[in-house]
């Protein structure tokens, strides 16, 4: 078995410290209606971001109009590549990230009917190309079956940190570029899949996400790692895309789900934002002290933010409350 080659910064080991401290803090999902909500709503982030890097040019409300069932005007091909991700995201939780016989079940329903060699490796050969032509020549086709199976050998095997094997493998695929089509969305689906065995949480904050806010960069990281033969940049580049992915985003995840009686607060305060304590008191039957302890838990969970002074301000409801 041959192992990838790649060097961990030191910059690298002091990520993984700050995005472990961090999972430290947070290792609940959401749960419940939160976390259905959370898993539509970034689930229609994640394959418009996925499907945009790849040139699909339909917008985040097209991608969820697809979702919903809603008929679109556009590309039958851009719909077709929305209505596969959206069949591959559904199998999220049923893929094992270390199988190579899923990451091909994947590919194929991925290309199904966008390539005739879906769910299979390519037969030819294949190179990026940029603007000033080509950018790498991927390995004959007669070596990909191998390079995958030592690739697959070595991400079950190998002890490294399992944020540094989900870069690594990421990296190596894109280099291998072993299917023919796809190869960008698999790679990145794939991370986010090794990404979700060391939290679940990921799976609300996926690697899609973080690359289409950083096209360029990644790029970039992807060229400076190739030209270095090893894929120490990539990791670098990676880990400072999850860990800013999480600085900014773990705090809008709260880790528990508004009961009853929270959801009915929620609900009045949307409808009268400069509804007082003891308005809610009276349309609730809460008494004023209960009202300002759930008033309190509710700031704390991210679910609500005030507006302006206690006398003239306003409430603001973060949490979303319709699917």
């Amino acid at each position: 078995m041959a192992n990838p080659p790649f060097n961990v910064s030191a910059d690298a080991i002091n990520r993984i410290a700050e995005i472990s401290a961090l999972l430290e803090r947070h290792s609940i999902a959401p749960e419940g209606e939160l976390g259905l909500k959370l898993r539509k709503a970034n689930r229609i982030k994640t394959i418009h971001s996925s499907l945009a890097i790849e040139g699909n040019t339909l917008s985040e409300d097209e991608v969820k109009d697809i979702i919903n069932g809603k008929q679109i005007v556009a590309p039958i091909r851009q719909i077709q590549e929305v209505r596969n991700a959206i069949r591959v995201y559904d199998l999220y939780s049923h893929l094992n990230p270390f199988s190579e016989k899923d990451l091909l079940r994947a590919h194929g329903v991925m290309m199904e009917a966008l390539a005739d060699d879906a769910g299979k490796y390519r037969s030819g050969g294949v190179g990026v190309f940029g603007e000033s032509g080509i950018v790498h020549l991927a390995p004959p086709p007669q070596r990909v079956p191998e390079l995958m199976g030592d690739l697959f050998a070595w991400l079950k095997k190998s002890k490294d940190h399992l944020l540094i094997r989900s870069c690594v493998f990421h990296y190596e695929l894109e280099f291998i570029h072993p299917f023919s089509d796809g190869n960008g969305r698999t790679g990145r689906l794939w991370q986010s899949l090794i990404l979700g065995r060391l939290n679940p949480l990921f799976e609300h904050l996926p690697v899609e996400n973080m690359v289409y806010a950083n096209q360029q960069e990644y790029y970039n990281a992807i060229a400076a790692s190739t030209a270095e033969g090893q894929s120490g940049p990539f990791i670098d580049f990676m880990l400072n895309e999850i860990l800013k992915s999480l600085q900014k985003n773990i705090k809008e995840v709260p880790n528990k789900v508004p009961n009853k009686s929270e959801i009915a607060i929620l609900e009045l305060l949307a409808d009268n934002p400069r509804l007082t304590r003891a308005g809610i008191a009276e349309k609730t039957g809460i008494t004023e002290n209960g009202v300002k302890k759930i008033i309190a838990k509710m700031k704390n969970a991210g679910w609500i933010e005030r507006k302006g002074s206690n006398k003239t301000g306003y409430w603001v409801v973060l949490y979303n409350l319709k699917d």
